[in-house]
């Protein structure tokens, strides 16, 4: 059941004190935000040249990032990769249910997206093998990267390039409201530097989605080499992730769930549901046997245990 909950753990960062959409149009925007980064971070390259000139292409697909993290980022908290939902998932900012879906409907984002640009090239006439033509924007390594890259290079470079990516998107997320500004633009700007490095080793997207996405319209060589960038990239995730969780300072606050929430994707409580639990149960009763002793004395002395002295027999008639 999709319901609105407070959810600070996968919360784009300066929203922790709004209340969250509930799954459904999350997914929606994690999808949109994919579809939108495939769309341009593949159809720049493919429809100019990126060996000659490189950095458009980059910087397009930053940029990219960085106006779909504006424009939906409120909504589902700004992946559209799972490796960057892995490392959330890690550093204890989301649960696991919730990423396995974030991860599903970014992938269906980014083969939609890829999907429409291969349905371009079909329609051009100039383009006599759209599978071809794709291969030019999709992630290989050896005799399908430009500088013939070797997989241990390329694997390095992705397992680096996606912590980097991962540590900065979690950083700035940290830094609660002001992160809902710096956060955009610091992982766009990252993922562009990144790029324009991973073009000269063979496309390296350190997305798993955008390369899944463009491998399954690409010839045979890119699905048999997809594992490659389905791997290293989560794989650094999981290590930003870890190293997150383990060196932060101190945990967020847990905001207590509205009353009568039963919203089975709250991140709030994730790790200690029974703590939280108690905490508001105790609470509670603190507060209200609080208020009873301050307004009858005599029965806090009893509720305490101890028996009652002489003075109070003696008010109460016990005692002549």
């Amino acid at each position: 059941m999709s319901t609105t909950v407070t959810d600070r753990h996968d919360a784009f960062p300066g929203t922790s004190d709004t209340v969250r959409p509930g799954l459904l149009p999350r997914l929606g925007a994690e999808a949109f935000g994919s579809l939108f980064i495939a769309v341009a971070g593949l159809g720049v390259p493919l429809f100019s040249i990126p060996q000659s000139s490189p950095l458009p292409a980059a910087l397009a697909a930053g940029l990219a990032v960085t106006a779909a993290m504006l424009a939906v980022g409120h909504v589902s908290g700004g992946h559209f990769n799972p490796a960057i939902t892995l490392g959330h998932l890690l550093a204890g900012r989301i649960r696991a249910g919730v990423a396995a879906a974030y991860a599903v409907a970014q992938v269906a984002g980014a083969v939609v997206g890829a999907l429409v640009l291969f349905a371009v090239l079909r329609t051009l006439p100039g383009i006599a093998d759209s599978r071809t033509a794709f291969d030019t924007v999709t992630a290989g390594f050896g005799e399908h990267s430009i500088i013939q890259a070797p997989v241990a290079a390329v694997l390095l470079l992705e397992v680096l390039g996606a912590a980097i990516v991962v540590a900065v998107f979690l950083g700035a997320a940290a830094r609660e409201r002001a992160g809902a500004v710096i956060a955009p633009f610091a992982v766009g700007l990252t993922f562009a530097a990144l790029l324009q490095l991973g073009q000269a080793m063979g496309n390296l997207p350190y997305n798993p989605a955008r390369a899944l996405a463009s491998a399954v319209f690409s010839s045979g060589w890119a699905v048999e080499q997809l594992w490659v960038f389905l791997v290293a990239p989560l794989a650094g995730a999981a290590v930003a992730g870890l190293l997150f969780r383990i060196f932060r300072a101190a945990p967020a606050p847990v905001s207590a769930p509205a009353a009568g929430d039963t919203s089975d994707d709250d991140a709030s409580l994730e790790g200690h549901p029974e703590g939280a639990a108690g905490a508001g149960t105790d609470g509670a009763a603190g507060s209200a046997g609080a208020t009873r002793s301050a307004g009858q004395p005599e029965r806090a002395a009893e509720s305490a245990g101890g028996a009652p002295s002489e003075a109070q027999e003696f008010f109460d008639g016990k005692r002549s």
